[in-house]
């Protein structure tokens, strides 16, 4: 026989007479009288969702909730047709109803998923339930809702009934099927199956209403001969025929690629027996009176299913030749199978919260979820992010068209904002919260609907970034904030490192041609002459860097001297080239001098240096642009020499620089990594963060064998996320 569950059909609306047919108990009845009271007068043109409140209730009574449950199930037609809202409940129900109606609401999110990837699914589903996670009762009241929505959805025309029955089968039945709730899955799963494969479905249930009658006198007969063996050896149980669905049989003959002939478990009997022990009795009555096969027995006693679903099954050959299936389970397996998490989450009328309070059952829940992502695209990856996931510090709000985004816990509409786009960061003028107006500081909370205002040209204030007026959490908004006003300063920076240039250039009586410009521009990792001119004047690329570049490229170019053979004889007698010290440093018209590097600017090959003769200690190299050995000039000046790079490029040395960032994990990670593919030694790191502003600043002291490459480090760790400033020391 096929199960199909009575739809609910009310000709004439009597709420009383309706109630006292439904045996519920007292509490349950005088809170859906006393609620009665209240909405009666919404119904007296409305008994359409009269009847869906009615059909609601009836569901979820038979899955036992509670009293608040059945109360806010009986609201929700109302919150559909928009006839009450949530100020309506917050006056006229308690606190726990209150929150079971939003939760329900929020659960509407998930209308919009189905027409998503894959990957975007699991995704918005993940974070819409870890939204829901804190009462698992808003999560079943939404499935009967939607079951009851299914069924309505007969009278429709085509396209609306599939699409219905696409978000049903795809996202509702495994659902209901991961938290065990068979009542409402195999219901599901049939009407859905119905509306997209109505020839299919038409097709097997003329094959089973063909066979009703033989299959039902058989079934008798097995029955009353496996009852009448249970009996003779004491075993207290009860056997029946079990429905078969559609759509199940459907399933098992594309899995199997059988004919409707060939499927085992068309006829099909379920014994329900007192304890687990009886389970294994009753199976060797069952396999002692009919041969069994082995390929089609399954003990999810012992290794129940991710669902929880324990019951053992068996496949014998009755009567006649026939295959029988036979499933052997406790009472207590049947309620679970029935009810699912229902059976679990049972509230006690006495229990105001209307919560299970212990943290396993949290922990359950939240099992159940993870089993059901898996129904709904296998994803691995997915899966292991949310069991890592910890959610406590995040929160997770809806846009306006039901995607799930997850922030920082304590982010703000403009951190909401940011994350949606940077554009849409950049043009926001106001945010609402559920239709309402919200101030730039509203501490975002899960489950709130956000929607951003926006104007036409983007106009972020700095203000924003003032860490004390609160108005951005997360660093991610804060950088693309920074960023923002760096771009808009370009212009002025473009002109600054234009006039600057120019003026060196003529400076050095340097010619350059067009294509000289743009390899500099290579050169120093920018795009274009434009962006290297704007890099100097923000002091992105020091100026004195890229003429010294100019200035070797210049000393490339021009021929070699004509030298006569008296000055070959003088050259070989003094060297072809000119002795350096340890630090590869040259003195102009002196041998081999002490020198060392000045630690106020640390220069590197490619800089251009100056000498100063200390008192005692030789020659400091400082770089030309160095402001300690400009103070140091104003007294001494006549202590300047003249001093070169040696021909050494195995030489390295020490160089510092500064690096601000917004703070968060992997930082220093990835700033080591890029030091370390230039393969460039690291020798001190010095870090403070500031926990008021978010920001960390760090300095980090290399070993480098040029300017050119501790330009190209600084300019690789400049575009990593989340830098502020890089800048060398």
């Amino acid at each position: 026989m096929v199960s199909v569950r009575k739809s609910h059909q009310v000709v004439s609306v009597d709420f009383n007479h309706w109630l006292q047919e439904q045996s519920l108990t007292a509490a349950k009845e005088t809170a859906l009288v006393q609620l009665w009271e209240k909405v009666a007068p919404f119904f007296q043109q409305q008994q359409v969702s009269l009847l869906k409140s009615m059909e609601m209730v009836e569901i979820l009574s038979q899955l036992n909730l509670d009293a608040d449950s059945l109360t806010a199930a009986f609201l929700t037609p109302l919150f559909d047709s928009n006839i009450i809202d949530q100020e309506w409940v917050q006056e006229n129900c308690s606190k726990d109803i209150k929150l079971l109606c939003q939760g329900v609401e929020q659960m509407a999110a998930i209308k919009g998923l189905n027409q998503k990837s894959s990957a975007g699914n699991v995704d918005n589903i993940r974070r819409m339930l870890l939204a829901m996670v804190e009462d698992v009762r808003a999560v079943v009241i939404k499935l009967a809702e939607r079951l009851c929505d299914l069924r309505e959805q007969k009278n429709n025309d085509e396209e609306t009934r599939v699409l219905a029955a696409k978000e049903s089968a795809n996202i509702y039945a495994p659902l209901a099927n991961r938290l065990g709730i068979g009542q409402l899955k195999w219901e599901l799963e049939d009407i859905s199956f119905r509306y997209l494969h109505p020839q299919v479905y038409k097709k097997i249930a003329k094959l089973l209403d063909e066979t009703r009658l033989e299959r039902e006198q058989y079934m008798n007969d097995f029955v009353n001969n496996l009852n009448q063996q249970l009996q003779d050896l004491n075993i207290n149980g009860t056997v029946y025929g079990r429905p078969k669905h559609i759509y199940s049989i459907w399933k098992k003959m594309q899995q199997k690629s059988l004919d409707f002939e060939q499927l085992f478990d068309v006829r099909a009997v379920r014994v329900v027996v007192e304890k687990v022990q009886d389970c294994y009795s009753a199976l060797g009555v069952v396999h002692t009176q009919w041969r069994h096969l082995a390929k089609e027995f399954s003990d999810y006693v012992a290794t129940p299913k991710a669902n929880g679903y324990q019951s053992i099954h068996t496949v014998v050959v009755g009567p006649e030749g026939k295959s029988v299936e036979v499933q052997i389970r406790t009472q207590q397996m049947h309620d679970d199978a029935e009810l699912g998490v229902a059976a679990h989450w049972r509230y006690k009328e006495g229990n105001a919260s209307g919560k299970s309070n212990g943290f396993d059952d949290k922990i359950g829940w939240l099992r159940k979820i993870l089993q059901w992502q898996d129904d709904v695209a296998e994803s691995g990856e997915l899966l292991d992010e949310l069991r890592s996931q910890v959610f406590e510090d995040r929160i997770y709000v809806f846009t306006p068209s039901g995607d799930v985004i997850d922030l920082p816990m304590g982010s703000t509409p403009l951190d909401f904002a940011y994350y949606i786009h940077s554009n849409v960061g950049h043009c926001c003028i106001g945010a609402k919260v559920f239709d309402k107006i919200v101030p730039f500081t509203y501490r975002l909370k899960t489950g709130d609907q956000v929607e951003v205002l926006t104007s036409k040209q983007p106009n972020p204030s700095r203000d924003w970034l003032n860490p004390s007026l609160n108005y951005i959490y997360s660093s991610r908004a804060r950088a693309k904030v920074q960023h923002f006003f760096k771009l808009q300063d370009r212009d002025k920076h473009l002109a600054q490192g234009k006039e600057l240039f120019d003026a060196e250039i003529a400076k050095f009586n340097l010619t350059l041609t067009s294509s000289q410009l743009k390899d500099a521009a290579e050169r120093f990792n920018v795009k274009s002459v434009d962006d290297l001119y704007a890099a100097i004047g923000s002091g992105n690329a020091r100026l004195q860097q890229v003429i010294n570049y100019f200035k070797q490229l210049d000393e490339k170019l021009k021929p070699a001297p004509e030298l006569d053979p008296q000055s070959l004889v003088r050259e070989s007698s003094v060297g072809k080239k000119p002795s350096t010290d340890n630090n590869g440093i040259t003195v102009s018209g002196v041998g081999n001098l002490l020198t060392h590097m000045a630690k106020c600017c640390s220069p590197v090959p490619g800089d251009a240096i100056h000498g100063f003769i200390t008192q005692g200690r030789g020659i400091s190299v400082h770089r030309a642009d160095c402001e300690q050995l400009a103070n140091l000039l104003e007294q001494h000046a006549e202590r300047l020499v003249e001093v070169q790079w040696g021909l050494d490029d195995k030489q390295s040395y020490q160089a510092s620089a500064l690096i601000i960032a917004s703070d968060r994990q992997g930082l220093f990670r990835d700033i080591s990594t890029i030091i370390a593919n230039e393969k460039i030694s690291i020798i001190g790191i010095e870090s403070n963060t500031d926990s008021a502003k978010q920001t960390m600043s760090m300095k980090i002291t290399m070993e480098v064998t040029s300017s050119e490459l501790l330009t190209i480090v600084l300019e690789k760790l400049h575009q990593l996320d989340d830098i502020i400033d890089v800048k060398r020391l």
